[in-house]
């Protein structure tokens, strides 16, 4: 699945450290705005306990978890949606990805300049999100000139994007996100089709210390933590500087790090599966000897749908796609044992994938 999140905030406040650590791109980190011009575009692996256990009943020297793309997109600064610092760069970037992970600086540090003077989350949110509702507000309103004047000759398509535009318009005016309105499902295609900034899921990245990052009182944290459950995202607590540091350790040296911090994993694990959740993705499993692999899906995917993953033959010569449960198979131990049991099931087109579904496809062409 080609989806992409991108790394958003203001200058300084973590970003392109937070991404050196995510994908060991060695994108560059300096203190200093924009040092991140062009957007770097790494490849993460999401953490899954699953696979192990899949892997203890049907052994392989192959195992392949599935992964998301991360784009680290240059540091916005007041003024953007009219240009200011990089700002159509930056606003152009945002455009092309399908969910933003906004990074803020909940850290204080006096070696570290904040664009703003001192730290502040809740104002570095409200700054971005004020410059993307503009943006937004601008591009709707050139497009509703366009729609309104092609309304007036009837066209169905034109009427309805003219009446979804001036919807949207007065929630920008309201300085209100559009994800914040009410959409059926045809709304919904003319809003991504329209590639609306503010239309975009997010995710808040509270980048902090380590003493935040082991229970420590953070104020900053908690403000973040209750502006999101008022817009309904979600948060993620992070450390880019302690997970810089666990980057460069091997296993083992990494296993001792996290003991000695009082954490099971890093932070890097728990940020990979949220993005995954936030780009509205799951994962079905392939199992043989060769190989253990995990394949993302959209949820709702058809059994054809999650076959054209692997090939588009497999999906256009789908016949039917054998499928059983991790639970069935840590139970009976193996392949065999199931079909002797019948807990392999035959589902065909209409099937919906379930998350965890581990599937073998049936096909021809």
């Amino acid at each position: 699945m080609a989806l992409q999140a991108g790394i958003v905030g203001l200058p300084n406040v973590g970003k392109s450290t937070l991404f050196n650590a995510l994908t060991a791109a060695g994108a560059e980190s300096a203190n200093y705005p924009f040092c991140t011009i062009e957007p770097n575009v790494g490849i993460v692996a999401v953490p899954d306990p699953r696979l192990k256990r899949i892997q203890a009943c049907i052994p392989t020297n192959k195992v392949i978890p599935a992964a998301v793309e991360l784009v680290d997109i240059a540091g916005l600064v007041r003024g953007a949606s009219k240009g200011e610092g990089l700002g159509n760069q930056f606003l152009g970037h945002i455009r092309a990805v399908d969910a933003i992970l906004q990074v803020v600086r909940c850290f204080e540090d006096s070696e570290i300049t904040h664009v703003d003077g001192n730290v502040d989350p809740l104002r570095d949110i409200d700054t971005i999100e004020t410059e993307l509702i503009l943006a937004d507000l601008e591009s709707v309103e050139k497009r509703l000139v366009k729609y309104s004047k092609q309304a007036k000759g009837g066209d169905k398509e034109s009427i309805f994007m003219r009446d979804l535009l001036t919807k949207m318009k007065a929630l920008l005016d309201e300085g209100k996100p559009v994800r914040a309105g009410e959409w059926d499902e045809n709304e919904a295609l003319g809003i991504k089709n329209a590639q609306v900034l503010t239309s975009k899921p997010i995710l808040y990245v509270c980048n902090v210390d380590e003493d935040a990052l082991t229970g420590g009182q953070n104020d900053h944290v908690d403000a973040v933590r209750k502006h999101a459950e008022d817009v309904g995202a979600g948060v993620v607590l992070i450390s880019a500087q302690v997970e810089a540091e666990i980057a460069e350790l091997d296993e083992d040296d990494k296993a001792d790090f996290l003991s000695d911090l009082g954490l099971k994993e890093p932070g890097l694990a728990v940020l990979a599966r949220a993005t995954y959740d936030l780009l509205g993705l799951q994962t079905y499993f392939t199992a043989g000897v060769k190989e253990i692999r995990a394949w993302t899906i959209k949820e709702g995917f058809t059994a054809p749908q999650a076959a054209g993953v692997i090939h588009s033959d497999f999906e256009r010569g789908f016949i039917r796609a054998e499928t059983y449960t991790l639970d069935d198979l840590e139970a009976y131990k193996s392949e065999a044992a199931l079909k002797a049991a019948g807990k392999i099931r035959s589902e065909g087109k209409s099937y919906v994938v379930k998350d965890g579904d581990i599937m073998h496809f049936l096909f021809n062409v």
